[in-house]
């Protein structure tokens, strides 16, 4: 029997783990819900027969707070990766749904839904706005049951339409984020989100002013 010798490249192993450990920091250091969501649109959409739909269901200023969001989630839970899972999550779930808008796949019923479910978004837009510009006003339990009602809401809505794994999505974003202590760090003044609070309500402004809120 011809015993092999060992191959004596312990070192060049170890260099290449390292090598590709560090690009796996940086790529995750460099995460763009931008492009998150170009990837998302694509692939979804390269699963059905009908690929018209080419327009970007997550604009720039959707993702410059998508962008933010991720940033506190980063720092609050001190995960790099479930953080970046959370706003995955959410990428995917807006796309979805988007296409299911796009092509007519509601009933009259659940149009309705949406649309008292888009009241309740707006709501919360301007609830988390004005928590933030007038001071010592943030309650956090009115901005939780907010965010669990529109959680319910979107779960009704595409009971029907979605997976039970999308299903799983919308409860891990929703539930993240409705989460009181996040939101009372998020509002503490004197806290560490303070800068991207601030750019939070400023896109959610500038989406409320172009009605798209």
């Amino acid at each position: 029997m011809i015993k092999r010798k060992p191959s004596g490249n312990h070192e060049e192993d170890r260099d290449l783990t390292e090598r590709r450990e560090g690009k796996e920091n940086v790529e995750m250091e460099n995460f763009s819900s931008k492009d998150m969501a170009m990837k998302a649109q694509k692939k979804i959409l390269s699963k059905m027969a009908n690929k018209s739909v080419v327009q970007m269901f997550i604009d720039d200023t959707s993702s410059e707070i998508l962008d933010e969001l991720y940033r506190v989630s980063k720092e609050f839970t001190g995960n790099r990766t479930e953080a970046q899972k959370v706003i995955k999550d959410l990428i995917k779930v807006v796309v979805k749904i988007a296409v299911l808008f796009r092509h007519n796949r509601f009933s009259e019923e659940e149009l309705s839904l949406a649309q008292t479910f888009k009241k309740k978004l707006n709501q919360g837009a301007m609830t988390a706005i004005s928590f933030h510009e007038v001071e010592f006003t943030f309650e956090q339990t009115v901005m939780s049951e907010i965010l669990n009602a529109c959680r319910d809401m979107l779960l009704k809505l595409v009971a029907t339409h979605l997976t039970p794994k999308s299903h799983g999505r919308i409860n891990h974003v929703f539930n993240h984020y409705s989460d009181p202590e996040l939101l009372t760090q998020l509002y503490n003044p004197a806290g560490p989100f303070k800068s991207n609070l601030n750019k939070i309500c400023n896109g959610l402004n500038k989406l409320l002013e172009e009605g798209k809120l």
